[in-house]
């Protein structure tokens, strides 16, 4: 059973959001996955959701699906291993909001504006959910994940799974706002930061 959601509005009216990447944030890193019998969550991902929607948060996950411009793999196939995430989180109690997905890629499509580092994606879910981006975070593995979310206006976090460990090392990865080895750990200290602030 799908646990219900606290509703956290801010004066503004608009909610706080959690903007995920999933390859390598939520599930097991499998360069170019187009199988969903290979999509595995990382272990307490689902928890970690969990505690967010808790605190209110909108659950929004944007991808980069580049293997769709690439030809490696189709729309559909995206859509079936997003649909074997959402079942595997509604197992556990986790509903997210949306899934946002970028299947581009500059050289063969042309120019978008939603392949991160682009913020394209977290804007349009923002917009139609009516989150706050200020008041928000995007979490990720990537440099990519965390230029997203500076260009978007939320905070970013960076999680040590996926090719978390080698971004740790870049610039942008130690600009992160919030590191942490899981995804359990970034969401505690999200939650953390958000209660020092009072928010």
């Amino acid at each position: 059973m799908t646990r219900p959601r606290a509703t956290q509005q801010h004066s503004n009216g608009r909610h706080w959001g959690v903007f995920l990447d999933r390859d390598g944030t939520l599930l097991r890193l499998v360069p170019y996955l187009s199988d969903p019998d290979r999509a595995h969550l990382y272990r307490g991902a689902a928890a970690a959701l969990a505690r967010l929607a808790g605190a209110g948060a909108k659950l929004v996950v944007v991808t980069n699906q580049s293997g769709v411009a690439r030809g490696l793999f189709t729309r559909r196939d995206v859509d079936r291993v997003n649909a074997r995430m959402r079942a595997l989180l509604e197992a556990e109690g986790v509903r997210l909001d949306a899934i946002e997905v970028c299947p581009h890629l500059d050289e063969l499509t042309g120019p978008c504006d939603c392949r991160k580092p682009a913020p394209g994606m977290i804007v349009r879910a923002a917009r139609r959910l009516g989150i706050d981006p200020a008041a928000s975070w995007t979490i990720g593995d990537n440099a990519s994940d965390l230029g997203a979310a500076r260009a978007a206006g939320t905070r970013g976090a960076l999680v040590l799974t996926g090719y978390g460990r080698a971004t740790a090392r870049t610039p942008a990865g130690r600009k992160a706002d919030v590191t942490g080895g899981s995804l359990g750990v970034v969401v505690r200290r999200i939650l953390a930061a958000r209660s020092a602030e009072g928010s």
